[in-house]
């Protein structure tokens, strides 16, 4: 079997490469940061045009009618480009929820017991029922509601803020295949996770290539070349984890590839900064950005306890 991406596919990925490239570069990621800015609407309805959030549904519902395995590609340069919003919550509501497919609707994600991201800024809430597999259950509900029995709490991530909400009750309009948006909203997850890790490799060796130490590049001492290539295994291995579950779709697979690329990114983060050195703590370096979105996306849609507690019950 070729697992082995197409040319279609590949094609896909560059497009969103660059089309984040230039709607969200790094001066553009830069200013919005020092502007505190969280949902850039027009880049929203942008992607929407673009057919990022519809790239599942189907054609005569005015999607894509692509896969799984291509919404993976988009969402790992997502996370190369640390791209801020709820964009996984849209990408799944795009069906039930009106507006989101075309990116005139924000839907930001509820998960009972975890902050939710970009509630201030949502037009629309998806709250996931308790649990994991087909059992779980996800509805629609109004998110003014929620908005005004929310609290705001300290984020460590300058373009996520944070929301400690209150429980929805049971209104709102249930969704078919709760407990499959639940896992593809984990795949989803560490498909970013993904692309974090390997961004943050290729920063660790550009930067090993240009910096020089007693008259060599810093890249030519062993001990940088090994953290160089553990970033590289971790990244590898990750996406040859959540390329596979993107395939089969496997809950199980599912976890186990949000615990690698969780490892992958937070870990490839880690040794990015060190690779920096000094100058990497700085707040004008971009690896700490990485860092804490890397964090912060670990405890979201499959935390590292949940998908441990799915791997072992696999065992049983």
């Amino acid at each position: 079997m070729d697992f082995q991406l197409s040319d279609d596919q590949r094609a896909l990925r560059a497009g969103v490469r660059e089309l984040l490239a230039g709607r969200f570069g790094r001066d553009r990621m830069r200013a919005a940061l020092d502007d505190g800015t969280g949902v850039d609407r027009a880049l929203w309805r942008e992607l929407g045009e673009a057919g990022f959030f519809a790239l599942r549904l189907p054609e005569a519902e005015g999607g894509v009618g692509l896969g799984l395995p291509e919404s993976v590609l988009l969402f790992e340069e997502v996370g190369r480009s640390l791209l801020p919003g709820p964009l996984i919550a849209t990408h799944l509501a795009a069906g039930p929820v009106k507006g989101a497919a075309q990116g005139g609707t924000v839907v930001a994600v509820l998960d009972p017991g975890q902050p939710v991201a970009h509630l201030g800024e949502a037009d629309a809430l998806l709250v996931l029922g308790p649990g994991y597999g087909p059992r779980a259950s996800a509805a629609s509900v109004d998110v003014t509601r929620v908005r005004d029995d929310a609290t705001p709490v300290r984020s460590i991530d300058p373009f996520t803020p944070l929301w400690r909400a209150g429980d929805p009750g049971e209104t709102g309009e249930r969704l078919p295949g709760g407990g499959r948006l639940r896992d593809e909203g984990a795949l989803l997850a560490a498909a970013e996770q993904l692309g974090s890790a390997a961004r943050t490799t290729e920063m660790a060796v550009q930067h090993a290539g240009e910096r020089e130490q007693f008259g060599s590049p810093i890249g030519s001492f062993q001990a940088v070349k090994h953290l160089c290539a553990g970033m590289l295994v971790r990244a590898e291995l990750a996406r040859c984890a959540v390329y596979a579950a993107a395939v089969t779709a496997d809950p199980v697979e599912i976890a186990g590839a949000k615990l690698l690329a969780d490892d992958a990114a937070v870990r490839n983060a880690r040794d990015c900064l060190q690779v920096h050195g000094g100058m990497g703590f700085t707040w004008e370096a971009d690896v700490h950005l990485h860092l804490k979105r890397a964090w912060l996306r670990s405890g979201q849609w499959l935390t590292a306890a949940a998908a441990e507690e799915v791997l072992a019950g696999d065992l049983c």
